[in-house]
Formats: C-alpha cells, sequence, structure tokens
C-alpha cells in the first residue's frame, strides 16, 4: 500500500455555490453535506473565468486563464489543446494510477493530457468526423429500440425542463458513477489512484429522472424554491421579441411559472448527482479505501438560472461565477484543528496545487494557484486579497467583462458597451446584498470605493501590455479585436498540430 493517499477530484458542470444543503440552500445533498461535515468548506471559491473550457482548463493546470491562453469559448479562443504541466499528469508521474471519467472537453476529444484513460461523456458534441463519446455508445446499447439521448426535446443551452425520457439508469449522471466505480474495481491496486468524476449535469439540458423532477416541481407549486433575483440595473436584459423567445435564449424575461420548471429541472439534477455520489462513496467505504482518500467537490461554473432576466454563465454575476468548494482529507490527514469553514477568497486554480500539496507531490512552476491546504489545517498563512476573473466575448459583446472579489465586495468592469443602460462598470456589497440586486457604481457615497477597485484592476491588467490600460485608467475596447492572449498561439498549434 502506497504511503499517499488516493485522490477522488468530483467534479460537477454548471453548479451553482448556493444550491448545497449544507449551506443552506434549497436542494437535499445528503451525502455532500456529510462530506462537508467531514471537511472544510470555502464560502468564497469562484471560477476565474466561469464557462466550460476555459475553468477546465485553470484547474488542471493550475494557471490563471491568461496563461492557459482561454479566456472564454468563442471569439477567438483556442479549445482545451496542448495542456501542459496538468494535475494528472503531475500525479501519473508520481505513480499515481489516473483515470477521467464523464465531461472532459478536450480537444481533439479522444486526447488525455495525462491521464492514463478517459470513458467520456462529451454531451453529444462532435469536433471530429466520426467521434461518438462512450456514453453515447453505450447508450444506444442499452436504451430501448429507436430511443436517442435527446428524444426529449431539450437542447443543450435551453432554459425549457422536464424529466428525462427513458430509465434513471441510462441516465447520465447514473452512468458517470457507474463507470467510475467500473474504474476503480480495474485498478492498479499496487498504485494509489487518482479519480476525476465529472458530471455533465446539472448543465442543462434540466432533465433529471422523473421522482426528482417532480419532487422539486412541488415545491416551486408550493412557494418552496427560491425566485429568480432581478437587480435595480437589469432592465437592459429584459429583452423580448425572438430574442427573448428563443428556448436557448441567454438573456430574457421569463415567467415565474417558466423560471420554476426550470429551477426544479436544475436542482432535481443536483439532488440526482448527490444520490449518485453517495453511491460512489458507499463504493469506497465498502472497499475500505475511503479513511484513505482525499476527496475534492467543486464545479466548473454556475448557472443564472434566470437572475437578472440572464441564463447559463459567461458572467462575472454570483450565480455564475461563485461555485462550492468541499475539500475533505484523508483520515490520517485529519485533527482537530482543522477549519470547518474558511473564508478567504479562493479559485479553481488552486485545486491542482492543494491536491498535489496533500499528496507530496512538487507543484510546477507553470501554476498560479496556492495550496489552501494550509487554510485546512488552520495554518495562519499570507493570503490573496481577492480573486481575478474575466470572460472574452461570447454571446454578446457588451458581456465581455473583468471582475474582481474578495467574497465581500466584487467590481465588475465591461470593456465593451451595448448603447444606454449598458453598465461600464458595477460594484456590489455582497455581504448585505448577496445576490447583487444593488450597483453601487453610481452612487457618490460609494465613489472611494469604486476607486480603489478600479485601480486594483488596473494593477492586474498593466503588465499584460494589452492595451487594456493606459497610466492609471482602463482602456475601454469599443470597435477593437477580441482580447487573445499571447499564450493561445501554443494551444492553436497543437490543435492544428
Amino acid at each position: 500500500m502506497s504511503d499517499r493517499p488516493n485522490v477522488l477530484l468530483v467534479m460537477t458542470d454548471q453548479q451553482r455555490w448556493d444550491t448545497l444543503g449544507s449551506a443552506g440552500g434549497p436542494v437535499e445533498t445528503a451525502n455532500l453535506d456529510h462530506l462537508a461535515a467531514q471537511g472544510t468548506t470555502f464560502t468564497h471559491a469562484y471560477s476565474a473565468t466561469p464557462s466550460c473550457t476555459p475553468a477546465r482548463a485553470s484547474l488542471l493546470t493550475g494557471q490563471d486563464p491568461w496563461h492557459t491562453g482561454i479566456l472564454g469559448m468563442g471569439a477567438g479562443q483556442p479549445p482545451m489543446a496542448g495542456l501542459e504541466n496538468t494535475l494528472p499528469e503531475a500525479l501519473a508521474d508520481a505513480g499515481y494510477h489516473t483515470q477521467g471519467v464523464g465531461k472532459m472537453h478536450f480537444s481533439p476529444q479522444r486526447a488525455l493530457h495525462g491521464f492514463h484513460a478517459t470513458t467520456i461523456d462529451e454531451s453529444l458534441r462532435v469536433e471530429e468526423p466520426g467521434f461518438t463519446s462512450d456514453y453515447t455508445q453505450w447508450f444506444e446499447r442499452h436504451a430501448p429500440a429507436d430511443v436517442r439521448q435527446a428524444d426529449h426535446g431539450l437542447d443543450f443551452n435551453s432554459w425549457l425542463a422536464r424529466p428525462f425520457h427513458t430509465g434513471e439508469h441510462l441516465h447520465p449522471s447514473t452512468w458517470t458513477v457507474t463507470e467510475s466505480i467500473r474504474f476503480l474495481e480495474r485498478r492498479d491496486p499496487t498504485r494509489p489512484f487518482f479519480l476525476m468524476t465529472s458530471f455533465a449535469r446539472p448543465h442543462s439540458p434540466y432533465d433529471p429522472p422523473a421522482f426528482y423532477y417532480e419532487h422539486y416541481l412541488r415545491r416551486h407549486h408550493t412557494g418552496d424554491l427560491p425566485p429568480a433575483v432581478v437587480g435595480d440595473w437589469a432592465s437592459v436584459h429584459d429583452v423580448g421579441g425572438a430574442e427573448g423567445m428563443d428556448p436557448n435564449a441567454w438573456r430574457g424575461r421569463r415567467t415565474a411559472d417558466e423560471i420554476g420548471r426550470a429551477r426544479a429541472g436544475y436542482y432535481g439534477s443536483i439532488h440526482h448527482i448527490d444520490h449518485q455520489i453517495g453511491r460512489l462513496m458507499r463504493y469506497l467505504r465498502d472497499r475500505r479505501l475511503d479513511a484513505e482518500t482525499l476527496v475534492v467537490f467543486t464545479a466548473d461554473h454556475g448557472d443564472m438560472l434566470g437572475d437578472h432576466h440572464l441564463w447559463r454563465k459567461t458572467y462575472a454575476y454570483e450565480g455564475s461565477a461563485h461555485v462550492p468548494l468541499v475539500v475533505r482529507l484523508p483520515a490520517g490527514m485529519r485533527s482537530a484543528g482543522d477549519a470547518e469553514v474558511v473564508d478567504d477568497p479562493v479559485c479553481l486554480q488552486d485545486v491542482m496545487p492543494t491536491i498535489l500539496d496533500a499528496c507530496g507531490v512538487d507543484v510546477p512552476a507553470s501554476v498560479d494557484g496556492a495550496s489552501t491546504l494550509p487554510l485546512v489545517t488552520g495554518e495562519r498563512v499570507p493570503w490573496r486579497e481577492f480573486v481575478h476573473g474575466e470572460h472574452s466575448t461570447c454571446y454578446h459583446p457588451s458581456q465581455e467583462m473583468q471582475y474582481l472579489t474578495d467574497g465581500a465586495w466584487k467590481y465588475v468592469w465591461f470593456p465593451r458597451g451595448d448603447g444606454p443602460g449598458s453598465p461600464r462598470e458595477q460594484l456590489f456589497d455582497l455581504r448585505s446584498d448577496p445576490y447583487e440586486e444593488r450597483d453601487l457604481a453610481p452612487r457618490s457615497d460609494h465613489a472611494a470605493v469604486l476607486r480603489r477597485w478600479r485601480a486594483r484592476l488596473v494593477d492586474v491588467l498593466a503588465p499584460r501590455d494589452a492595451g487594456l490600460t493606459d497610466g492609471g485608467a482602463l482602456v475601454p475596447q469599443d470597435g477593437r479585436p477580441p482580447l487573445v492572449s499571447p499564450h493561445a498561439a501554443s494551444r492553436v498549434a497543437e490543435r492544428l498540430a
């Protein structure tokens, strides 16, 4: 048996920070709540680039998005290709048996990025001729005749919701844990394992099995689900017409019942995932692996769920950028002095160095994040004052953004305007306004706070020399080409090779 712990990294796709029952959220997450009770919950964990590809690149490399070269999705951004010095690579080099299961979002889709093997669910994405994901192949072998994955009629970025259209055992969240257990059954028992169990839900389609959907739909009808919040600044997103009526709209006014059904599907998806996580943890306990396994739970980003008339991700707002993060040490590494809750601002770049630190593996010099292990064990160590995040143009140029937050305040800058009513910068006091309903940037009584946070962003961006700053000022990017990191070139070259 190795003296290094096993590692289980559980990641969900598009899960907000405010969903866990242990954090006062509306979802019944008994298994994740138990995990949190055994470990440490980070209350101010953020996705530095809150969409799938760039967030996962930062998590797997420990690098800021500027250094991964992936600043978002769309607008000239490269795919997740050519990553170097990754978390699975470092663990494999240290003697771990590494496996990725579920959503990877790599390019090419069969790339390994340091894993010994992957078993993947690509949510019907096909980026190379003839590609079919492992889940799709499995589903087509086991589903009833003539039943296909998307027969429920929901798109993969839609606000529509309904129950899964066939058996619960065929749902991708169930399959992801089935394949994770299959790896554990067949792994090399002479080596510690690193298993990344990566769920493709609760990302839309909001299609949990019927039991979970109906449970939360009843709660919606009795007024027991939180409604969408709409800020005093959000009228710019209250659009109608063809744009607002699109079943895949990223913004627009929806009725309370439409939002309630979407939330029932979303929360039901998380409840289903929690039961599957419980199934995986039970397997570890039954095989006496649980006590010697480091478990990390997080998400790549959140989902706006109708807040401020917005859907999906890519935004600086809490629903999109604020993610859950729980770290549970192996039993032999825990002590009475461990922190139950950490309020310091952390980000996905910190996951890789935390895991390597706990495993006694050297952290590559390329890593920008920092190990949170001292915070978990209650040590007093210097820590960052705030998290910096960004996202390039995706749904609309006006939503390209840069943000800073320390968990108490949030400052947002929009480099590209969108006409009257569209803000250029925003300021929120998250302590009194956790859902960002009141924009303080226009208020004279907060001018000094606004200047301080603006100056901090200038200090972060100035070293890039990318035309974002001039002296002590931020430079609007209206009419300029999309921002591209110089580190993106190697990613593009790798993809084209």
